[in-house]
């Protein structure tokens, strides 16, 4: 299946739509899973853009691979064939690769379906929106669980490209492996003033000052050692004028930790951090956004995982490590139902730096037919089994 995976990999590179626009790109998905003999094609499960690929054949358990499908707001600067058309906006994180391969899953599991010599369901989630929320504050899994893809799923499986590590190497982890994501807001007030009198005024930029030194010191100071966690300021805004003491400082940033326990601090710690400010005759607004839950990947499901792996690939390291404080909106997934997500090297090996949601993100495209016999064979060994 080489040729016919890169084929639509690089259509869809060339082809990048951002979250929640990911029209086109569902419409070539739904296009590819029609041609799939007795794949039922069901569009706009949950949002208009989410498409969902099932094959089912009598009594059985049910497996659910989850694909994300969006693009970044990032210009790419690769010189390849298959470079993005769309100024402005770029698969820099690889669900290009992610959607071919769960395309290449849904032909193979397909066939065998078609032989008779499987039994049960498998659903093929291909998910808009991973990369963003909406004014909702959601990305587009919670869309697709309310609108119940996951009902009565025993197993949901997923991947993600990992240009840090070359192809032969797969990061599979139990437990808490990707971050809580949690986005901050904060308005810090006093009352203003003029440059010159700053005695006669309540300066929110000065009183900023140890609000921030707290804040970076949350995580060094409040935070077990053992324990990972991210406190980080991304935007602090005011004032328009050099000679007048704004009356506002805005402040966002964003929180990162793995054990919900750790999250429950920082958010206390963030509230203290910026109850500084009432010291020094000023206030504060403080607003806490949840995104995503961490991603819990469960041990019985990683199992399968592993032996299929060493059985397909037996030369293949496989890296008992966490992820990263990055956010995954699978971990939405793995809350509903028994599930896990590998990261599969697919680095491309020369001298530039290409990891993800940067400009330069390519990878080594004989990862796809990998990928995809991974997620194929786990399938069908579930669906024979009942359990790894």
């Amino acid at each position: 299946m080489q040729t016919q995976l890169s084929q639509w990999r690089q259509h869809l590179h060339r082809h990048p739509e951002l979250s929640f626009q990911e029209t086109e790109t569902a419409n070539f998905i739904a296009k590819n899973l029609e041609a799939i003999p007795d794949m039922t094609v069901t569009t706009g499960v949950g949002y208009p853009t989410a498409v969902m690929g099932t094959l089912t054949n009598g009594a059985g358990p049910t497996v659910v691979i989850r694909a994300d499908m969006d693009a970044l707001p990032i210009q790419e600067e690769n010189e390849c064939s298959y470079k993005s058309l769309h100024d402005g906006v770029m698969h820099a994180c690889g669900h290009d690769a992610h959607t071919t391969i769960g395309l290449g899953t849904a032909s193979l599991i397909g066939d065998l379906f078609e032989k008779g010599e499987l039994k049960g369901t498998v659903r093929f989630l291909f998910q808009p929106a991973e990369e963003a929320a909406d004014q909702y504050g959601s990305t587009g899994a919670p869309y697709m669980i309310k609108a119940g893809a996951l009902e009565g799923a025993d197993c949901v499986l997923a991947l993600h490209m990992s240009p840090e590590d070359e192809l032969g190497q797969v990061k599979v982890h139990d437990g808490y492996s990707m971050a809580n994501v949690d986005v901050f807001e904060a308005v810090v007030t006093g009352s203003g003033g003029h440059g010159a009198y700053p005695h006669l005024g309540k300066d929110p930029v000065w009183m900023l000052g140890p609000v921030l030194q707290a804040l970076h010191g949350i995580v060094a100071r409040r935070v077990s050692p053992l324990d990972s966690a991210v406190v980080s300021v991304g935007s602090i805004q005011s004032g328009f004028a050099s000679n007048v003491i704004p009356s506002e400082v805005h402040v966002k940033g964003t929180i990162r930790s793995y054990h919900p326990k750790v999250r429950e601090l920082l958010h206390n710690e963030l509230e203290k951090a910026f109850s500084l400010v009432r010291a020094l005759d000023g206030d504060y607004h403080l607003t806490i956004k949840p995104e995503d839950p961490a991603l819990y990947n469960h041990a019985v499901v990683n199992q399968l995982v592993r032996q299929t792996i060493s059985e397909l690939y037996p030369d293949f390291l496989m890296l008992n490590t966490p992820f990263g404080l990055g956010g995954e909106d699978f971990a939405h997934m793995t809350q509903e139902a028994p599930g896990a997500m590998f990261f599969l090297g697919c680095a491309v090996g020369d001298d530039k730096v290409r990891d993800l949601h940067t400009p330069h993100f390519d990878i080594d495209e004989n990862v796809l037919p990998v990928g995809t016999a991974i997620l194929a064979e786990s399938a069908r060994r579930f669906l024979n089994n009942g359990s790894p």
